[in-house]
């Protein structure tokens, strides 16, 4: 190729460039509203995918709510509680499963191994440690900011059944405690003019009522159960194990929880106390109703059900009798927890604030539940009830059994040396201080 061809082929490509760049110089320039006309582009875009955000954030989503509420309750809460929620909360929606309680925990566990667990459970306080240990439950002081508002609301005993391992793991949903139960006939046949409020009170009124025959009993209670023995163990300053629940030596073989058996085993002793404790069983509401026994200690189904067989007794609630550590009795109910599996974790949270909501938990009184927030003792449905203000008043100093996932055994454990003392078979050193070291045994936990 000759110079003139090549000046001729450079020449063009100048010529091209030059072009080329005249040409994006006046779109540059006449573009100068093109920024608007992009914009006017990217508007119905972006106006999409706001909509698309919007859509998402307002889609509903379903949350399960397991129970095993009976028929009244149930139709309470699905008619009247669960619309009342999700007209407050449009995008969520509770499907409500209702399980016979003997059915219920295996369907849970089953669920849990096929990664289908409920969102929330209404959970027999003894499920929860149990589940928490098996890493199935959401911390709820790590997930909810105001968790320390709802700490403060509920009473403590109950809120305590939800505590393991430095974390709550749910939040108490209804609730119980026991409370004295005087029958007020033999009380003035006695000459007993007032429930006994003191331990030294107890003893005195037991000697009045044996007065009035061989076949009269003070008390009675069906065994040496959690149940039955913890109001006198916490009411003498005992305990069973330390707050943590990490030890038992020390406290359930210690100076105050010994107190509290001997105190029980002289009523044996003393022929205060029916002889069904040590093992035969015991028709306490029978013998109540019938004159034979003069106090138990009683939850508050007693009323309704009571009174269907002995609708003309006459009887009196005290709180339990006050010992060197005070008057406390012993937390029974149900709480609400959440599992991990949920996928949607803060509704089913709001749920929860729903369900602990003042008005909500005095629905549920209606239908016999007992409330768990310590706002409802000043209100007018609790002042003018019957017979719950005794039991709310009982539940400000209360207490729950060790919340361990290994409590069935550790309430055998002392449930046996208990026997063992009242039967004279083992002294208090020897009996307690074998179930203290057996329990010892039970409580480490495993790292989560």
């Amino acid at each position: 190729m000759n110079k003139q061809n090549w000046k001729s082929i450079i020449l063009f490509f100048l010529l091209a460039l030059l072009l080329a760049a005249c040409s994006g110089g006046e779109t540059a320039t006449e573009g100068e509203t093109a920024p608007e006309a992009d914009t006017t582009q990217d508007e119905p875009v972006a106006a999409v995918e706001e909509e698309a955000e919007t859509a998402v954030a307002e889609e509903p989503v379903t949350i399960s709510f397991w129970h095993a509420y009976n028929e009244v309750e149930a139709a309470l809460l699905d008619e009247t509680l669960i619309p009342q929620f999700e007209a407050a909360n449009p995008n969520v929606k509770v499907e409500s499963v209702n399980i016979p309680y003997d059915q219920f925990r295996r369907k849970l566990l089953t669920a849990i191994a096929g990664g289908t667990a409920p969102d929330l459970i209404r959970a027999d306080i003894i499920w929860v440690p149990e589940f928490a240990d098996m890493g199935a439950l959401v911390a709820l002081d790590e997930l909810m900011p105001d968790f320390a508002d709802y700490q403060e609301a509920v009473f403590p005993g109950p809120l305590a059944t939800n505590y393991l391992n430095g974390h709550y793991y749910g939040f108490p949903l209804d609730t119980n405690t026991r409370v004295l139960v005087y029958n007020k006939d033999m009380f003035a046949a006695a000459g007993i003019e007032n429930p006994p409020a003191t331990m030294d009170d107890f003893m005195t009124a037991c000697e009045q009522i044996k007065a009035l025959g061989e076949d009269k009993y003070c008390f009675a209670d069906g065994g040496t159960y959690a149940w039955a023995v913890n109001p006198w163990i916490w009411s003498f300053g005992g305990d069973v194990t330390d707050s943590e629940a990490t030890v038992a030596t020390g406290y359930l073989d210690s100076g105050e929880t010994q107190a509290a058996y001997e105190f029980v085993k002289n009523l044996v002793d003393e022929g205060y106390m029916h002889p069904g404790i040590l093992g035969d069983g015991v028709d306490a509401w029978g013998g109540f109703g019938n004159d034979e026994i003069a106090m138990i200690l009683e939850g508050p189904w007693f009323t309704p059900f009571f009174s269907g067989s002995f609708p003309d007794k006459e009887y009196g609630f005290a709180l339990m009798p006050a010992g060197p550590g005070g008057s406390v009795s012993v937390v029974g109910g149900e709480d609400i927890i959440m599992f991990k599996q949920s996928q949607n974790q803060e509704a089913a949270a709001d749920f929860m604030r729903f369900m602990l909501s003042e008005e909500t938990q005095l629905a549920l009184v209606e239908v016999g539940q007992m409330p768990v927030i310590k706002s409802a003792l000043d209100t007018d449905v609790i002042q003018n009830h019957e017979y719950f203000g005794i039991f709310l008043q009982q539940l400000e100093t209360a207490k729950a059994r060790t919340p361990h996932p290994q409590w069935t055994k550790i309430e055998e454990t002392y449930t046996n040396a208990g026997g063992a003392l009242l039967l004279g078979e083992m002294s208090f050193a020897d009996a307690f201080g074998e179930a203290a070291a057996n329990i010892d045994a039970l409580l480490p936990l495993e790292e989560q």
